[in-house]
């Protein structure tokens, strides 16, 4: 994921409440079609753009059913994010509670999860109809940070009246997304809200720093994790006749026999025991061990996927799906992965590293970070994505499926589908 410059959302030097006029000037005129006074910063016009296109209302958002407590709790164990929440809350409540804010954490889909902080604030909120098992994500709730912070993939401020839904204007927040270290999937974010008059541009510096310490974390435990299994994996691999790895359920390799060593392989998202293609290997035999897989490549000749299908209908997370004469697997894509994708299968010929640039960024001469994205997706798809130029293998169907109309792309992957 490219690294983000951080953009507080009041100007240095700008006046709070002069600027909160200035705003609410500039969304009037949006929702109404006059020309802007100024324009939006670009994050923010984005979000509206996709709002408008949503047909969101203004004045309500699209309010859904708040989950019941059991919900809630079901949730609170599927989403990740409680081993991270006491560095969260250690980083961040204190200032939450002394700069009358509320600390606030949400899943992958924007359901409020957690909610801590000033109880004042919490009252406010509760009014507001913010609080936990309600769905922030900005679908729903028009442009706010949580939501936002979503759907671009990197922290987000917003202030007053760049809110979408006229009665958050009174409010502020800053959000930053969690992943995954283990494979780089979205699993929530987390937020500092508070009334607009508290603003302040370190705000936003401060929830992404914790944001990232959270995801220290997640990847110390998972190293610590993979270490184990390399304790168990060493005695195995011993007995094992032929080439083989033993990985952790991502992919993640701790051991390996007769096989150059590499970091992670790809694995089916609904990877079984049994027969099974990889992108890396070809085919293998997946044997389930305590905490991963012990891989074993056959000596068979290798089937090659017939069918790539890149799934671009949901607009909160992509897919790339592979078939063929030795099953299927299905794996999910990062945001600039799936937009990548898209432009390999608009463009079977091929690209170059330079063309692929001149795509992704505007600018031909960001090749250096093309070809270290294009270098991690051949290690996942070797057997499907090929170099010199970089494109699609020739004897694989590439199907695209696009959201149905009026429906979001997603975030990362919209101005290309348009193009």
């Amino acid at each position: 994921m490219d690294q983000v410059q951080l953009e507080a959302a009041l100007p240095v030097g700008a006046d709070p409440r002069r600027h909160a006029r200035v705003l609410a000037k500039v969304h009037e005129a949006a929702l109404s079609g006059d020309a802007l006074p100024s324009h939006p910063r670009a994050v923010i016009g984005a979000s509206w753009q996709r709002m408008r296109r949503l047909g969101l209302d203004p004045d309500r958002g699209a309010p859904v059913p708040a989950l019941v407590p059991e919900e809630l709790e079901a949730r609170r164990r599927e989403s990740g994010l409680a081993a991270v929440l006491p560095a969260l809350r250690g980083g961040l409540i204190s200032l939450a509670e002394q700069a009358a804010h509320i600390l606030v954490v949400v899943d992958a889909d924007g359901r409020v999860l957690w909610r801590d902080g000033s109880t004042a604030v919490r009252r406010r909120a509760d009014g507001l109809g913010f609080f936990e098992g309600v769905d922030w994500h900005e679908n729903v709730a028009g442009t706010n940070a949580i939501g936002t912070a979503l759907v671009a993939r990197h922290p987000v401020q917003v202030y007053s009246a760049e809110h979408y839904v006229r009665n958050q204007h009174d409010w502020t927040c800053a959000a930053a997304p969690l992943h995954d270290p283990r494979d780089g999937k979205l699993l929530g974010a987390v937020d500092l809200s508070g009334p607009a008059s508290t603003v302040h541009p370190t705000t936003l510096a401060l929830v992404d720093a914790v944001a990232k310490l959270a995801e220290a974390h997640l990847r110390t435990t998972h190293l610590s994790e993979l270490e184990r299994l390399r304790g168990l994996a060493s005695p195995l691999l011993a007995k094992v006749k032929g080439r083989a790895v033993i990985t952790d359920p991502h992919g993640w390799i701790a051991a390996s026999a007769g096989l150059v060593p590499v970091g992670r392989i790809a694995l089916p998202n609904d990877v079984t025991a049994g027969r099974a293609w990889l992108p890396a290997y070809g085919n293998c035999l997946m044997e389930p061990l305590p905490g991963g897989w012990l891989v074993r490549l056959t000596e068979e000749e290798d089937a090659p996927p017939t069918r790539v299908v890149l799934d671009l209908k949901s607009a909160r997370e992509s897919t790339l799906r592979v078939s063929g004469a030795a099953g299927a697997w299905s794996h999910r894509l990062s945001p600039r992965h799936a937009e990548m994708l898209y432009i390999l299968a608009r463009h079977r010929q091929g690209r170059s590293a330079s063309e692929l640039s001149l795509d992704l960024f505007g600018d031909a001469g960001r090749t250096v970070t093309v070809r270290a994205e294009m270098s991690r997706m051949r290690r996942h798809f070797g057997g499907i994505l090929l170099g010199r130029p970089y494109r699609f293998a020739d004897d694989v169907e590439v199907v695209v499926e696009r959201p149905s109309d009026g429906e979001v792309l997603p975030h990362s992957v919209a101005p290309a589908v348009r193009a």
